[in-house]
């Protein structure tokens, strides 16, 4: 499991119809990535977005990284949308769920033996 976390604070002036088209973009295409896990965007309170992608292996996120129309979005963040942003990709140290009426598990849909619950 590979965990992709970004986060972005938008430039003042910046677009929001056209960054708004550019993450709907985005996330339509990350999905078509073999090893896609899932994709999520959130807003906080002060408009920072934070996005969280998760991928099977390095190899899905490498090749989500590498896309040209990925590439292509993100040096038209640094050119139009954004005054900052920070990225960082991860592996899990543990991971489980809990679920009303199932308890505790490490068994995910996601899991790969190489990371277990503690």
């Amino acid at each position: 499991m590979i965990v992709a976390i970004a986060s972005f604070k938008s430039r003042a002036g910046a677009d929001e119809g056209e960054l708004e088209r550019t993450f709907d973009r985005m996330s339509e295409l990350v999905a078509t990535i073999p090893g896609f896990v899932s994709y999520k965007g959130y807003v906080a309170e002060d408009g920072e977005e934070l996005e969280i992608a998760q991928f099977e292996s390095e190899e899905a996120e490498q090749a989500w990284r590498s896309l040209p129309e990925h590439v292509e979005a993100q040096r038209r963040g640094r050119d139009e949308f954004f005054d900052e942003y920070w990225v960082q990709v991860c592996v899990p140290i543990r991971q489980y769920r809990f679920t009303r009426g199932a308890g505790y598990s490490d068994e995910l849909p996601w899991s790969t033996p190489s990371v277990t619950c503690d």
